[in-house]
């Protein structure tokens, strides 16, 4: 497998690329996953202004948003890793509230937040329609096993050291969430090097 390495622009460049090709008669749902340690938002929120540039409107959703109540993410305690793998996204809700509505044929109104994790609360977030033509920016951890239909997936992937060096102390304990996790990915990033990452595959241009 062709390993390339990219500078951080040149990888937004060649995603957002990747994205806009997408066809523009229906709605684009892209995720960017990757572990914690990844901090997978900042390269999902660095791909925002260069597609509203190409004439693509942008709703930006992160699945820490979508979290379950405290009650049942937290039923076997703070620190059990095989409820961080399986239970604590409320993958239910990004489906219904998120993903679903952008399927063709959708009413394309996504609630960009349903659970507030610090007030353990419901969000009080709107509804948000998304025009057609318009790319969904989801960022989150351990979604990419769970059959969520997305139009583009990515997957910023860790060596084993790498994410043991990179999670922070609070987090260690995800560590074996991450063991038997095989996310299906249209695109994969390594990224044990954020400043440089490597497009594992064919670079298109």
């Amino acid at each position: 497998m062709k390993v390339t390495p990219l500078s951080p622009e040149t990888l937004v460049a060649e995603l957002v690329d990747r994205i806009d090709a997408l066809p523009r008669d229906g709605h684009a749902r892209v995720v960017v996953d990757g572990a914690t340690a990844t901090n997978p938002h900042e390269l999902a929120d660095a791909l925002v202004d260069p597609l509203r540039a190409l004439g693509r409107p942008v709703l930006r959703v992160s699945a820490k948003d979508f979290l379950r109540p405290a009650s049942v993410r937290l039923e076997h305690g703070r620190t059990d890793p095989e409820s961080f793998r399986h239970s604590w996204t409320d993958t239910g809700g990004l489906l219904r509230e998120v993903l679903e509505p952008l399927d063709p044929g959708g009413s394309g109104r996504v609630l960009p937040a349903l659970w507030n994790a610090e007030t353990d609360r419901a969000s009080r977030a709107d509804y948000v329609a998304l025009a057609p033509g318009g790319v969904l920016l989801l960022d989150g951890t351990l979604l990419l096993d769970k059959w969520l239909p997305f139009e583009l997936a990515v997957h910023l992937w860790l060596s084993p050291g790498a994410l043991r060096r990179r999670t922070p102390p609070e987090w260690q304990w995800t560590l074996p969430a991450y063991d038997d996790y095989e996310p299906q990915a249209d695109l994969v990033v390594r990224y044990d090097h954020p400043n440089r990452p490597a497009l594992v595959g064919t670079v298109e241009g």
